[in-house]
């Protein structure tokens, strides 16, 4: 690993021929100096990022690629959306999207390593996929970043290049929980039993639901995400001390970086393990709780398109209902609210018009209620849904257009 200047880093790069395709960490690891002087130096490139944050450059010359767009990214012109599974990611970029350069946001070297810190995710993947024809591995060395273990550990040998900087890790913007969303997350807890192995997505559900669970006992955590609601867990005493934490990112308050720093009961894991579908069906108890945009009588869940136009992607959602169903005891559970606030629509659908996220869960969960999926007729699915999950401002037309569809409701 060589720690230049921004400058000598700038010329390195622009040297480079043709149009590179650059794989940047995503979520709240992005190294923002790094891509800056990347920006600065070639004038068309491609960049792959998952969950991309506002700041992502957007200007003629640069083609975005994303497999989960997030607001960095969503309706950007020159997006270029490809749907994929978060397992199969590192895939797509070995076979099909293979980098010329990598930039990742580090921890400062300790005895011929660094580490990825809060983002592992698909960056050792892409690391080896661009090694392996010759790219180029860049580096923003930030103390800031918590030292983590696992696949987070990488060698300074792999790093081509460096620059230094000390800047504080991007968090999300705090926000109050809705209360349907805290009914709701009250509901999903009530599924939950002791000695449960957890995986929660991202958002205002997710993070109600890890409120609720501060008097279970024993919880394991095995997911690909995890926030701030990990580490009430931990302090409430409702983790197991035997079982380490175990995910593939995390993002949330400086508080929990803190926490996280050096800390040997958290594991940070590639996306090919944390998110193997046989993986999870081997954790005890697994239950998987995610969001959804909106679902629908045929008992499918939409997380990705809004009026047919992609808002995020497919994610480890699919992953993880498969892995759950699987699992010893598992549980596969969509929580959203009945009604869109902002869009002022029901959330629940007599057929999901665009492409379809994932299928066949155990429950749905709304402020309504919980329906069961798993294990019911169709008819009968349909009914639970218009009926424990819908607003009741809109059951009646439900029924009946689910009787057009061939419920028997």
């Amino acid at each position: 690993m060589q720690v230049v200047s921004e400058e000598r880093l700038g010329q390195v790069l622009g040297a480079l021929p043709g149009v590179p395709r650059v794989v940047t960490g995503g979520n709240f690891a992005t190294p923002w100096q790094a891509l800056a002087v990347l920006d600065a130096a070639v004038s068309d490139y491609r960049l792959f990022a998952l969950n991309g944050q506002p700041g992502m450059p957007d200007r003629e010359g640069v083609t975005l690629e994303s497999a989960f767009v997030g607001p960095g990214m969503r309706g950007r012109e020159r997006l270029m959306y490809y749907p994929c599974r978060l397992s199969l990611v590192p895939v797509l970029l070995s076979r099909t999207l293979p980098p010329d350069i990598v930039l990742v946001q580090t921890s400062v070297p300790h005895g011929g390593t660094v580490s990825l810190g809060t983002e592992v995710n698909i960056l050792p993947a892409a690391i080896e996929a661009a090694r392996a024809r010759g790219g180029l591995v860049v580096a923003q060395v930030n103390p800031r970043v918590p030292v983590t273990y696992g696949d987070a550990v990488l060698s300074t040998e792999a790093i081509g290049y460096a620059i230094e900087t000390d800047v504080p890790l991007a968090s999300p913007s705090p926000r109050p929980v809705p209360e349907a969303c805290a009914s709701i997350g009250d509901r999903v807890a009530a599924l939950v039993p002791d000695g449960a192995t957890l995986q929660l997505g991202i958002g205002a559900v997710p993070d109600a639901v890890l409120a609720a669970l501060t008097s279970r006992r024993g919880l394991m955590v095995w997911s690909e995400m995890f926030s701030d609601g990990v580490l009430t867990l931990d302090k409430a005493g409702a983790l197991d001390p035997g079982h380490p934490i175990t995910a593939s990112f995390a993002f949330g308050s400086a508080e929990l970086y803190d926490w996280m720093d050096r800390n040997q009961k958290i594991r940070m894991l590639r996306t090919e393990t944390t998110n193997d579908p046989a993986m999870i069906a081997l954790q005890p108890q697994m239950v998987s709780v995610n969001s959804a945009l909106e679902v629908d009588l045929f008992a499918q869940a939409n997380a990705s398109r809004v009026h047919g136009i992609i808002y995020s992607g497919f994610g480890g959602q699919t992953d993880f209902v498969v892995g759950a169903l699987h699992s010893a005891g598992g549980r596969a559970i969509i929580a959203l609210p009945s009604w869109h606030p902002k869009a002022d629509v029901s959330t629940v659908v007599p057929r999901i018009a665009g492409p379809v996220t994932s299928f066949q869960h155990s429950f749905f969960v709304s402020e309504q209620g919980t329906a069961a999926v798993w294990g019911h007729d169709s008819s009968s699915q349909a009914e639970q849904i218009i009926t424990q999950i819908a607003h009741p401002g809109v059951r009646d037309e439900l029924r009946a257009a689910g009787r057009e569809l061939g419920f028997r409701v």
